[in-house]
């Protein structure tokens, strides 16, 4: 099959002709139709995420149909369309995976990083870790869902209950999670970096109430702030914002360092919290609610071979929202 291979971080993917991966008796052969290009890939193939399986097909925000089972496989069945995330095993017995948060478990694999990945024509997943994918949508809308939305969707949860929600870093985890947040009723104000007008445009269009600079003050105090932008400057800035009680959720997997603030700004009882990964219980509920929901996903898609493009659009911010890669196009 073709894929794209990372043979040393830093460097440029190769487009290589590699061996089709064998089915597993507990795993699914998944023909790919799109697998989305997420901020985490630059992070595993710049080197800020150390220690990846080499060589390595990056990519979890994976969308294809079944073509083989193992023989110890239930509940799935050949053809069915399903969605592999960034989880891709947990151990099952260290604390945290025993205390329903498999998300911190000591042992995982995640998929694109310790397993082969979705930037390729084939790959294998733990049955345990795919989901299905039955709502309304093109293959190549649905995979951002599979990390952006489903990251999106757990910081958002982790944010608690507000009414006043401010995002920074308009992106593809963004622009999903505004569009949920708006159907339930909570007023969202975009931050983008200086000067970005095209997407505070871009979240005017979908119904943020307030869209400006990250250091600009919005027009009220805000409940929460989630930063998606891996900018740890970004910090001191939300805190700002925040009422007393407030919560600030870092909802990416690296972030540069948080600059010194001083402690009047977290005093009143604000709360600064990561998120890490996601759990099976996130995506079953995430995909539940997407069915009562129209969503829509902003995507720019790209041939495969055409990888190394789309990871350099998404960091330089040449995007307005995710970018796909379909194999076969």
């Amino acid at each position: 099959m073709k894929a794209m291979v990372l043979h040393k971080q830093g460097q440029l993917l190769q487009t290589e002709g590699v061996e089709k991966p064998l089915c597993g008796k507990n795993q699914v052969l998944v023909r790919i139709s799109a697998c989305g290009v997420c901020r985490t890939d630059l992070h595993v193939c710049n080197g800020d995420l150390d220690n990846p399986k080499l060589p390595l097909i990056p990519g979890h925000e994976i969308v294809g149909y079944i073509e083989e089972m193992g023989s110890e496989v239930q509940g799935l069945q050949l053809e069915q369309r399903v969605g592999v995330p960034w989880l891709g095993s947990t151990c099952g017995h260290c604390f945290y995976c025993r205390h329903d948060m498999e998300n911190l478990c000591d042992e995982p694999g995640f998929t694109g990083y310790q397993i082969d990945g979705g930037y390729a024509e084939y790959a294998v997943a733990n049955q345990h870790f795919v989901f299905p994918l039955d709502m309304n949508m093109d293959d190549i809308e649905v995979a951002p869902l599979l990390c952006a939305g489903l990251i999106g969707f757990r910081s958002y949860r982790m944010a608690g209950e507000f009414s006043r929600l401010g995002v920074y870093g308009f992106g593809a985890a963004a622009h999903i999670i505004t569009q949920i947040a708006i159907h339930q009723g909570v007023e969202v104000y975009a931050f983008t970096r200086e000067g970005d007008t095209a997407s505070q445009e871009f979240a005017r269009t979908l119904g943020v109430t307030w869209a400006g600079n990250s250091g600009d003050n919005p027009p009220k105090e805000l409940d929460a702030c989630i930063i998606y932008a891996p900018v740890g400057e970004l910090v001191p800035l939300a805190l700002k914002v925040l009422r007393k009680g407030g919560v600030l959720v870092c909802a990416g997997i690296h972030m540069s360092d948080i600059p010194t603030f001083p402690y009047a700004s977290l005093w009143g009882e604000r709360v600064i919290r990561s998120v890490a990964n996601l759990t099976r219980r996130d995506g079953e509920d995430y995909f539940k609610l997407l069915n009562n929901i129209s969503v829509h996903t902003s995507t720019t898609p790209y041939k495969l071979e055409d990888a190394n493009s789309a990871l350099a659009d998404l960091r330089e911010g040449r995007l307005q929202g995710a970018a796909v890669l379909v194999p076969g196009s």
